[in-house]
């Protein structure tokens, strides 16, 4: 185990093994420490600002054990006709999920929060992408719902995976939908010298 007091250069508090593999796919050395952070324990509030408090608080939670350390935290919500959409927990959440995303546009948003405890560095925004679902069938949500995917994924659908025939198009990031904004969050690691780019 690496000294809380040092600690790698770059920690990535999510166990989210599609942000893992987006920052992978960058090129960027990173290592995975998860956040224990309780995610009920902050309240319901404007959808921007509940995502950003929850990726504050992950990074927040690794960092104050890794202070040297620079802490990349992020959390992902559906938004649709007011309400914020998260894991559901059965199928029949998941149904109720993808028959109220059917035919309309929602939005995606990932908060992400970069800090450094030991040098007082704190970095957090949110990124909204509008995503329009195609009209579903009862017989292609009862599909989707039995292939398994639906769970463990906010909204109850994966656009990089099985969940990609769902989605009729996109306005903004990509990758946000996916669970991080990398051009946001690549570009604050290279203007804040976190990574270099090296030839």
């Amino acid at each position: 185990m690496k000294n809380p007091a040092t600690g790698p250069k770059l920690i990535l508090a999510s166990r989210s093994p599609r942000r893992r593999d987006l920052l992978a796919q960058a090129g960027i050395e990173f290592s995975v420490i998860p956040s224990s952070f309780d995610e009920n324990t902050v309240k319901l509030c404007a959808p921007d600002v509940y995502v950003r408090q929850l990726a504050e608080s992950k990074a927040g939670d690794i960092s104050e054990q890794y202070p040297a350390s620079w802490v990349i935290g992020a959390d992902t919500i559906v938004f649709i006709d007011g309400t914020i959409l998260g894991k559901p927990d059965s199928k029949s959440e998941a149904r109720t999920m993808l028959k109220n995303l059917s035919g309309k546009t929602h939005q995606v948003l990932t908060g992400y929060c970069v800090c450094c405890q030991r040098i007082d560095a704190f970095f957090s925004d949110a990124v909204k992408t509008d995503v329009r679902f195609k009209r579903l069938t009862e017989k292609e949500i009862d599909w989707y719902i039995n292939s398994g995917e639906p769970f463990g994924k906010a909204g109850a659908y994966a656009i990089q995976g099985i969940g990609a025939f769902l989605v009729k198009r996109i306005d903004g990031s990509y990758t946000n939908v996916v669970g991080l904004p990398v051009c946001e969050v690549i570009e604050l690691l290279i203007n804040e010298k976190i990574i270099e780019l090296t030839p």
